[in-house]
């Protein structure tokens, strides 16, 4: 699927150290990048958060409905990466927020220089917080450290209860998990309790939260995670921290 990561629709990213010894180079130049970016944040006293998903988790219109909830509690910015179109970023904008676009062509992750090179483009000093939507992947993406302090991971009712033990370096490597569309549960007999299971094996230290950007149930917990983790980075009481792959 992508040059730079080797990856194609059976190889997952193995994350212990072994079975990679060919990305490694291109991993630890990413990290010494990541690490640059995460002390430039911190910096800035800014909340920087990674939002991961397959594509169709309705990660746009989750970003637009907390834009919207947000607007008064703190300056919220995005960065969207996406393979080709700007839809996203067009919606996003519509919230009233600063968003950069970034198109990766054929890569199907971001990576640290591109949220260097995107940043230039955003007024970081007027922001609390920074999302980054992650291209629509939950395989690649999981190995590259961007510099954020905080992971998403969106699961939606419509996926199935197993995604997580399909992609556990993504959901291990996650602070908080979205169960999102929570509102089409029933519809599509959605097993909250497999579901749940699964989150809490593979991402046990993960803060899960279900919600529904349609219904705006769960979104007051998930827009209270966000304010409150900005103000603990604005105190200077949690910094940002690395995701290591290794």
């Amino acid at each position: 699927m992508c040059k730079e990561c080797g990856c194609g629709g059976e190889h997952t990213h193995e994350s212990h150290g072994h079975g990679m010894d060919v990305h490694v180079p291109v991993l630890d130049a990413n990290d010494r990048l990541a690490e640059r970016n995460r002390g430039f944040f911190a910096a800035k006293n800014l909340l920087v958060i990674n939002v991961f998903s397959s594509p169709g988790s309705g990660k746009t219109s989750l970003l637009q409905k907390t834009a919207e909830m947000l607007r008064n509690r703190v300056r919220m910015g995005v960065i969207v990466g996406d393979l080709a179109t700007d839809n996203d970023a067009e919606r996003l904008s519509r919230a009233d927020i600063p968003v950069v676009q970034i198109t990766t062509g054929t890569m199907c992750h971001l990576d640290a220089r591109m949220i260097a090179e995107a940043m230039k483009k955003m007024p970081l000093d007027e922001l609390d917080v920074l999302i980054i939507e992650n291209v629509g992947n939950l395989v690649c993406p999981a190995s590259y450290d961007l510099g954020e302090g905080m992971r998403v991971v969106l699961l939606s009712v419509t996926e199935g209860e197993d995604k997580p033990l399909k992609y556990p370096p993504m959901f291990h490597s996650a602070d908080v998990a979205l169960v999102t569309k929570s509102d089409l549960a029933d519809a599509v007999d959605f097993d909250r309790d497999a579901a749940l299971a699964a989150l809490n094996k593979v991402a046990h230290h993960a803060h899960v939260i279900e919600l529904s950007s349609k219904t705006g149930e769960g979104m007051d917990a998930w827009c209270d995670e966000i304010v409150d983790r900005a103000r603990r980075v604005r105190e200077g009481r949690i910094q940002n921290h690395g995701h290591h792959h290794h």
